[in-house]
């Protein structure tokens, strides 16, 4: 099937392409170790969180990775820290959401695709009631993946922390709604909570650099085996989890 043009108003032909899109998965290694060289992430585990991450990804669960979100440097400091942990194994499986407009220039979204991404049209961007149908689509997709053995990377934050980078924002109920729907498909995924920290800023409304984004602290909390049953109970998780992860990032940087 064809790539089709990543637009909105294109939305049922995008996810029906990102249904049953395959990444590249030697491709998709060889990008991830670059930019591992690249960016050199240093990675932390919360007591037991690398044996316990390592056992639910031998036993192939599909991992639901969650991430604060603090700059456009994190999709690649994230896939840094991916060929630098324990999350290696899983790479070429894991779906990555990723805001439309990456998609929109070629080369990038070549790069973008090759990485795992799927696009969200977001509300901020359009209007909540323009992207709603195509939230919904995306979501749908997201579950299928899931309950096929794939992994999703989130940042369930919506978008960058310019508010204070050591504490996790509102978390959107979107995230629930991926592990519901998974769940109800007859996934049975995990929660793992990933904080990142790239050290104290003067001004969290000033984003870091590249040269900033070097050396981040990635901090993995304990994977979470059992999820709540319901959406909005799941997003509180997220937030509570994630917080604590990022506390760690923070603390090691």
């Amino acid at each position: 099937m064809d790539r089709p043009e990543v637009v909105l108003e294109n939305s049922d032909a995008v996810y029906e392409f990102y249904t049953e899109h395959r990444q590249h998965r030697l491709q998709a290694w060889g990008a991830y170790a670059i930019l591992a060289r690249r960016y050199r992430p240093r990675i932390g585990y919360a007591p037991g969180a690398r044996e316990s991450l390592r056992r639910v990804i031998s036993g192939r669960r599909p991992l639901l990775i969650v991430i604060n979100h603090l700059s456009q440097q994190d999709p690649y400091t994230v896939a840094a820290a991916a060929w630098r942990s324990a999350l290696r194994p899983v790479i070429g499986r894991t779906r990555v959401l990723a805001k439309d407009e990456l998609f929109a220039e070629p080369d990038l979204r070549r790069r973008i695709d090759m990485m795992g991404g799927i696009p969200v049209f977001r509300g901020k961007d359009y209007g909540l009631r323009a992207v709603n149908a195509a939230g919904q689509r995306m979501i749908d997709i997201c579950a299928e993946r899931m309950a096929r053995g794939d992994g999703i990377a989130i940042f369930p934050e919506g978008t960058c922390n310019d508010v204070d980078p050591a504490r996790v924002q509102a978390v959107g109920s979107g995230v629930g709604h991926i592990a519901f729907r998974a769940m109800k498909l007859g996934a049975d995924p995990v929660l793992v909570p990933l904080g990142l920290s790239y050290g104290p800023r003067a001004d969290p409304a000033v984003e870091p650099t590249k040269s900033d984004a070097v050396s981040a602290s990635f901090h993995f909390g304990v994977p979470v085996p059992e999820l709540p049953a319901r959406p909005a109970e799941v997003a509180r998780l997220v937030r509570d989890e994630l917080q604590h992860a990022l506390d760690g990032a923070v603390a090691a940087y």
